[in-house]
């Protein structure tokens, strides 16, 4: 097996390279919990969703340095996640409340339809 180091990185950053899913989905989990019980309120949540994806797409795919650009790519998606967080719940509302609809026409369809 040949360990190849990739070219300027570190240490930190390659650590980072390894982890920054994991870290970035522990981060939102342990925001949106904040969030939904009120800690933090949504809104600067929204904000500093939005500066962060901003720092990330203008300065942090650029830096040189390596452990940054992951921090600021683990930032980035952590607080995307949490601006996801109401659409993906408003989307899995919307499709309870769809399959109860076709559940009550079929149920309705099965009543009407009997002959006894």
């Amino acid at each position: 097996m040949v360990l190849v180091v990739e070219h300027e990185s570190s240490r930190g950053g390659r650590w980072l390279r390894l982890h920054r899913t994991r870290l970035a989905l522990w981060i939102a989990v342990f925001e949106a919990a904040l969030v939904v019980f009120d800690v933090i309120p949504r809104w600067p949540a929204f904000v500093v969703a939005l500066g962060l994806l901003v720092f990330y797409v203008f300065v942090g795919r650029n830096v040189r340095s390596d452990t940054v650009r992951h921090l600021a790519w683990i930032g980035a998606v952590s607080q995307l996640l949490i601006v996801a967080l109401p659409a993906l719940l408003a989307l899995i509302t919307f499709a309870a409340i769809v399959a109860v609809v076709i559940l009550a026409a079929i149920a309705l369809a099965f009543l009407f339809l009997d002959r006894r």
